[in-house]
């Protein structure tokens, strides 16, 4: 098949057939586990499968990132997935949380970069939507960067309800390239992130009359 042959268009709905779906935990996340088919590319149908699907909504991340001093704003708080694997459990990362019903994904980028960092966003910049983990989990990301003022960013932050315990601080851009390049960031939404702001960073200071 020559690439010119790929199509695009999106499957049907009756491209997959669910025989089986069960509720095995609804917790902090909701495990289903379910049985399935679907329709090969070579035509006809899988055998039936079974998958462990995760649903705990849809998230939204922001850079803050404050053109006049030139810095980006970033948090570090623990997370227990690291630690299943055996690394620093304290990541460094971007502003994030989870779209609540009745909000935009704006409304989660401004109350979140409040919660988290201390910080209150301008202008947001979207950057791309893409599937955390799409071979187990439901969840979809927004991505911004949003424009503030950093000059009084930093500090411990998050909700006591929530156990979160942020610590938000500043970092040069120049500064934030170089763990880009020593790889420094083991989490894809600040990497994605930054390396969007690498090429429009320019673009985006001139069109804010920063330069």
């Amino acid at each position: 098949m020559s690439p010119s042959d790929h199509s695009d268009a999106p499957h049907r709905p009756e491209d997959v057939e669910i025989v089986e779906r069960t509720v095995v935990y609804d917790g902090y996340t909701r495990v289903d586990e379910v049985r399935l088919r679907h329709r090969l590319h070579e035509g006809g149908w899988s055998p039936v499968i079974k998958r462990e699907l995760i649903e705990r909504g849809h998230a939204v991340a922001v850079l803050p990132y404050d053109p006049v001093r030139d810095e980006v704003v970033l948090i570090r708080q623990f997370r227990v997935g690291a630690y299943g694997a055996g690394r620093d459990p304290w990541l460094v990362e971007v502003v994030a949380g989870v779209i609540d019903p009745g909000e935009t994904p704006e409304d989660v980028a401004r109350r979140e970069s409040v919660e988290e960092a201390g910080c209150t966003i301008g202008e947001l910049i979207p950057i791309c939507e893409y599937y955390a983990s799409a071979g187990i989990l439901s969840e979809t990301v927004v991505l911004y960067v949003g424009i503030t003022d950093a000059s009084s960013a930093g500090g411990i932050h998050g909700l006591d309800h929530e156990g979160e315990d942020i610590e938000a601080f500043v970092l040069a851009w120049e500064e934030a390239w170089k763990w880009v390049e020593a790889r420094r960031f083991l989490d894809i939404k600040i990497v994605t992130a930054l390396q969007w702001l690498a090429l429009n960073r320019d673009a985006l200071r001139w069109r804010l009359g920063k330069r």
